[in-house]
């Protein structure tokens, strides 16, 4: 009887508890705020892998049809609506004629690769897109084209008979008495010509004033023709070598669209160290991928793995302020994963549904452009196992119960263990999905323009477990706090946050289940200087 009563009381305390921390005196510190859609060049941008995201015609790769038809997904051109995610960017990767399935080697700089649909289909994509708000950048591969390219045909067939045409100024093209080496494919007769990451992939020289000319009119096609609003450049790093000052070539190119679309938008790929990034900038275009902040080692994978990282807040301070020292006009670009990483899911995947949730609040609200790769905003994981490509490019999951019949090279395809947390479909109506989530803190960034915007700086509220910054822009100040302990609850009293105003909450944790089988369900609180932060989760607060 002891037994049965204690069983009994215990239950009722739990209840009791839940009952109280899901009481009806929570008001959700978002409604009633009004969303302002985007009219500059800070956006929250989508990686969309085009052949694997939506197939609309059952050919087994996905089109820009298919992108269309899920425009409404992304957003409906409502920023109040809350029916969609709230993206106001779409990144596509390669969509030119190219011999493979990733297009990174294009053989015609001037068309649609034919799987995935035509030029007027992009036009209709981009005229739906602009009506929705959402600004559209291509991938543009300048480092190097496909060896199917016309000019590049033209320049190897003269260089095998042993005489250079005028076609070859348009590539790296050497004659040496010796193999160079790695990075080089041999020809005949002596020559060379450079390939860094692959035989198949020739690079062009930037130096050459025939080059330029050629890429002049590549973006006057897709700029002014097609009314692109800008490029991702791919593989930046590479345009320096023994000939051509990468960034001096980078700076030209910008000038040079910046004449056919003064607001066109550049960010360009350096896969390295922020030391490198920053000599990029002297460049001056907008944007470079802030790499240390991704992949399953970087500082947002590791803060979530070790439920806390106290000079997270420092490092982005230092990041923001080494890059703009460079170039005061920088716009860094933080994302979690993409193409040609892991999926991010896979990073955290010790932390759970959670865990994938927390993340999001982390790089999501890092200050200017955030990158979300598709599929991520459900938690869509792949096989560690498999480090090919093409896994990292597994198809959209919609829906985990019907899965889409794309395939990837051959070898990648939808796998519903891969929809962990569901598909699309399964998570719209959840309102504690990833899914959820994600359109939760997009929300919250459109509502609150300084935390994109604003001058970033460190907080420190001396506890490892807490990541803290304040953002000032145009007169307002506000205060975002992370709780990164999944097991915590932690409470802040600082003056800082007297007469403050609670203006955004995300509590990744609820909806998941605690060790005693119990659903973790809390709010985050702010009375006074007094701030309650849930387990995993986050505060958005506006200082006074």
């Amino acid at each position: 009887m002891k037994k049965l009563f204690s069983f009994i009381l215990a239950a009722a305390l739990i209840c009791a508890a839940m009952l109280s921390s899901c009481s009806s005196s929570y008001t959700d510190p978002t409604e009633g705020r009004k969303a302002v859609a985007s009219t500059d060049k800070y956006r929250n941008y989508y990686e969309i892998f085009v052949g694997s995201f939506n197939d609309s015609d059952n050919d087994g790769t996905g089109d820009l049809r298919g992108i269309i038809d899920k425009l409404d997904y992304l957003n409906d051109g409502d920023p109040n609506s809350g029916d969609d995610l709230g993206i106001d960017g779409i990144w596509l990767t390669p969509i030119m004629p190219s011999p493979s399935y990733h297009k990174y080697d294009v053989e015609d700089y001037f068309n649609i690769d034919p799987t995935f649909g035509s030029l007027k289909d992009f036009d209709e994509l981009i005229k739906k897109a602009h009506k929705r708000g959402i600004n559209v950048i291509i991938d543009l591969v300048l480092n190097h084209s496909s060896n199917t390219h016309p000019l590049f045909q033209s320049a190897f067939d003269s260089a095998l008979d042993g005489k250079l045409n005028s076609d070859a100024d348009y590539y790296e093209i050497e004659k040496h008495d010796t193999d160079p080496g790695q990075g080089y494919t041999k020809i005949g007769n002596g020559y060379y010509y450079e390939s860094n990451f692959s035989t198949h992939m020739p690079e062009w020289n930037l130096n050459s004033e025939k080059t330029r000319d050629y890429f002049k009119k590549i973006a006057e096609f897709w700029l002014k023709k097609h009314n692109v609003d800008g490029f991702r450049l791919d593989a930046t790093r590479y345009y320096s070598n023994s000939h051509t000052d990468g960034v001096k070539f980078l700076k030209w190119f910008y000038g040079e669209a910046q004449k056919i679309k003064p607001d066109v938008y550049m960010v360009g790929e350096n896969w390295s160290a922020k030391s490198e990034i920053c000599d990029m900038y002297e460049s001056g275009i907008d944007s470079f991928f802030a790499f240390p902040y991704s992949d399953s080692g970087g500082t947002v994978a590791t803060a979530i793995k070790m439920n806390g990282a106290p000079k997270l807040s420092g490092s982005v301070e230092s990041y923001e302020s080494d890059t703009k020292a460079v170039n005061s006009k920088a716009i860094n670009a933080y994302f979690f994963s993409n193409h040609d990483q892991k999926r991010s899911a896979n990073y955290v995947k010790l932390k759970g549904r959670a865990g994938v949730k927390m993340a999001a609040a982390l790089y999501m609200l890092f200050p200017g452009n955030s990158f979300i790769y598709y599929g991520e905003e459900i938690g869509q994981s792949q096989d560690a196992t498999l480090n090919n490509d093409e896994y990292k490019r597994e198809p959209m999951i919609w829906d985990d119960e019907k899965l889409p019949e794309i395939t990837v090279n051959g070898i990648a395809s939808a796998d519903a263990d891969h929809a962990s947390y569901g598909g699309v479909k399964q998570q719209q109506s959840e309102p504690d999905s990833v899914l959820s989530f994600y359109k939760r803190v997009i929300r919250i960034k459109n509502q609150n323009p300084a935390i994109a915007r604003g001058d970033y700086k460190a907080l420190d509220l001396d506890n490892t477990e807490l990541i803290a910054n304040t953002v000032e822009y145009k007169g307002k100040k506000l205060a975002v706090i992370h709780n990164l302990s999944d097991s915590e609850e932690i409470t802040v009293e600082n003056e800082l946050l007297s007469d403050s105003e609670l203006v955004g909450d995300l509590v990744a944790s609820n909806g998941e289940k605690a060790d005693d089988d119990s659903v973790r369900s809390a709010n985050v609180s702010l009375t006074g200087s007094k701030l309650i932060l849930p387990p995993f989760s986050t505060a958005v607060v506006e200082l006074k």
